[in-house]
């Protein structure tokens, strides 16, 4: 079960609010049994891209031996 300010990978393109697969949030919330989560998306600048209720096969945690990307944020 992932945790509340758990760093994670978004896991499928949310074309309506500008994320592809790979971008990296912050679980601010777990809802109760772990049914689903909130998670926030930032810019680099820590301007808040978007915050979405993923259920848990959207996300997946970050691995140690992984590697940030930087992409240019598309406006939608």
């Amino acid at each position: 079960m992932i945790d509340e300010l758990e760093t994670v990978i978004l896991t499928r393109d949310i074309p309506e609010s500008g994320l592809t697969a790979g971008d990296v949030g912050a679980v601010v919330h777990r809802y109760a049994g772990g049914a689903g989560y909130e998670v926030e998306f930032v810019t680099g600048e820590g301007r808040t891209v978007a915050v979405l209720a993923l259920s848990e096969g959207d996300l997946r945690p970050m691995s140690s031996g992984e590697i940030l990307h930087v992409r240019s944020l598309v406006p939608t």
